[in-house]
């Protein structure tokens, strides 16, 4: 992760979590929604957001929040090997998964290179390679 990309993600997790500690829900939420967009193309960050974000869903008694984060918790580590990053996405179970949002105006500058199908495509070298290896060391 690029430095400026997890500095804005770590500021938004830390707000998320003031937020939490104060209780206030939605301010703890719009930070997560701001760290997914942040962090959804890094699988660990990528992760920790849409459990945070079930842990509110859980918190509020939110059925349909708490259930789209357990599918999207699921999806997130097919759809990272896949490439299946909708650029901006804010992540929460009121949007659909799939579908790619504009960016904020303060993240454009942070994230204006973001480019899923370059991401797709490092992520097909990485596994021809290891697909490579393997078949070497197995021949």
């Amino acid at each position: 992760m690029k430095k400026t990309i997890r500095l804005a993600y770590e500021s938004a997790m830390t707000n998320a979590k003031s937020a939490l500690a104060r209780d206030d829900l939605d301010a703890a939420f719009a930070a997560l929604e701001r760290a997914h967009v942040l962090g959804q193309r890094h699988l660990v960050p990528h992760l920790v957001t849409h459990a945070h974000m079930l842990r509110i869903g859980v918190r509020r008694r939110d059925a349909g929040e708490s259930v789209g984060q357990v599918m999207r918790l699921t999806a997130t580590i097919p759809g990272f090997l896949l490439g299946w990053i909708p650029k901006g996405n804010t992540g929460g179970a009121n949007v659909s998964a799939l579908k790619p949002m504009d960016l904020p105006d303060d993240l454009r500058e942070v994230l204006g290179d973001f480019n899923v199908w370059h991401d797709v495509g490092v992520r097909v070298a990485i596994y021809a390679v290891l697909a490579g290896v393997a078949v070497a060391v197995l021949d």
